[in-house]
């Protein structure tokens, strides 16, 4: 478990590293995520001991809400001030997720249609 949770962490750390180095617009653990993927990859897919180390982090996923739960509450009266903007960008980007959502959706359904016929 060490040695996977050591991968998981360094990928992660090589992810900041490289967008603080290049000053990327993307966040570094996306990086990271990448560049967890192409190992993947290369290396033809996930041990036994890191599937069931990422299998043990997930069951303890809920633990990870608690810091940003501390935040919102630390910045209840920011919020409170700034609401209408919050509630506005929610209800246009879950609009946006579900409208482009929908259109893949409607578009894989074509594609494997026309493979059908």
């Amino acid at each position: 478990m060490l040695a996977s949770l050591s991968l998981l962490l360094s990928c992660q750390l090589i992810g900041e590293l490289i967008a603080h180095w290049l000053a990327l617009p993307v966040p570094g653990p996306v990086i990271g995520l990448v560049l967890l993927f192409l190992w993947l990859v290369l290396s033809e897919g996930p041990s036994d001991d890191l599937k069931q180390t990422c299998q043990t982090l997930l069951q303890h996923l809920s633990l990870l809400f608690v810091p940003a739960g501390t935040g919102i509450v630390l910045y209840l009266t920011l919020i409170g001030d700034e609401w209408p903007a919050l509630a506005a960008s929610l209800l246009i980007s879950t609009l946006a997720a579900l409208v482009v959502t929908a259109g893949v959706m409607v578009l894989v359904q074509r594609y494997f249609a026309r493979e059908e016929s």
